[in-house]
């Protein structure tokens, strides 16, 4: 399965836990890979990212930020 969607989260972050169980749901629905990605062991990530966190990446692009919009995420999953 290839990775289209990434999660950049941190350790303690509790909104980043909310955002990995809607982007697990929607993923396992759509049959899409994704993965967690912590962005306090990348320097450049945390340099870009690390106000914003969670952050959802899909297919390299920012999709969300702070929160997901599951529809939205469902929605351009399945479609094109």
């Amino acid at each position: 399965m290839t990775v289209r969607v990434q999660l950049l989260t941190r350790t303690g972050c509790h909104l980043c836990s909310d955002a990995a169980e809607v982007v697990a749901r929607v993923c396992a629905e759509t049959g899409t890979g994704w993965e967690p990605v912590d962005v306090d062991a990348d320097p450049e990530l945390r340099a870009e990212y690390g106000d914003q966190v969670p952050v959802v990446l899909l297919d390299g692009a920012e999709h969300d930020s702070f929160r997901v919009d599951e529809a939205r995420l469902r929605a351009d999953l399945t479609s094109g």
